[in-house]
């Protein structure tokens, strides 16, 4: 009887299964992991660094994220930073971007709304918030500068909405960014200060004093993505584009303070 030696070629059914599990081995692993790089407003740290994590968890993918102030980043992507996405606190600079044919045709889209508040550290910092504002019963209100936050803009609106803007311009302390205005009322450098509901949703501690400003009293702030040229060709932006409207990162969005927005940009 023939006995099979370790110099024998293995038979041909045997060649055939091994090729058959090397093929669906292969098959399943995933596409080549890539890196993604955002611009994003610094309204939305924590909660991009959760959308992060989750999107580099389901996707293999990395992301690597620079915050600032939407007008500055708006700068740098208009003179070269090697951005694939951006992620504003507007929709008027994603589409001045799209418009200066520096981003994605039909990629422009609104991933969150945003929501203005008045916020103190200290509980019981002031019980009516509009006669605290009228008796200005505070050394420094921060804010984040009208020309580069779209929040700053919207705490602009509310004070002249209010008939306070004029008043209080000793008083006011700018922030270039609506992180740094947060940094200022955080530290008891102001002892109040017009942020985002999302930056005190994500604070460790919850104590203080808050009031959720009417949102008829600034315009809309509807945050916008759009793709920008650099990242047509790259699949962790195209992506991440897809993961902001997916039910996940909408959960987490709304977790953090935000309405969610479904509407793709006209």
């Amino acid at each position: 009887m023939y006995q099979p030696t370790s110099t024998d070629h293995p038979p041909r059914a045997c060649l055939l299964h091994i090729a058959t599990l090397l093929f669906f081995s292969i098959a399943s692993l995933p596409a080549l992991a890539g890196e993604v790089s955002l611009g994003v407003a610094a309204n939305f740290t924590d909660t991009t660094r959760e959308l992060a994590k989750q999107f580099e968890g389901e996707t293999g993918h990395t992301v690597s994220a620079s915050f600032g102030s939407t007008g500055k980043l708006y700068a740098q992507i208009r003179n070269g930073a090697p951005f694939d996405v951006f992620m504003a606190a507007d929709a008027r600079r994603p589409a001045l971007i799209e418009k200066a044919q520096a981003g994605v045709p039909n990629t422009r889209f609104t991933y969150a709304r945003g929501k203005l508040v008045l916020w103190s550290p200290t509980p019981g910092a002031f019980g009516d918030a509009e006669s605290y504002l009228a008796q200005q019963a505070f050394s420094r209100l921060a804010m984040a500068n009208p020309k580069t936050a779209p929040y700053g803009l919207a705490a602009q609106q509310v004070l002249e909405h209010l008939g306070h803007w004029q008043a209080l311009q000793a008083k006011l302390v700018r922030g270039d960014s609506i992180a740094q205005a947060f940094q200022f009322v955080v530290s008891r450098n102001a002892q109040a200060g017009f942020v985002a509901l999302s930056q005190v949703t994500s604070w460790d501690d919850k104590e203080g004093t808050l009031w959720n400003v009417p949102q008829d009293y600034y315009q809309p702030i509807d945050q916008q993505a759009i793709l920008l040229n650099r990242g047509i060709s790259n699949e962790a932006a195209l992506a991440w584009m897809d993961f902001l409207k997916s039910n996940t990162a909408i959960a987490i969005i709304r977790g953090h303070g935000y309405d969610p927005a479904y509407d793709t940009a006209d």
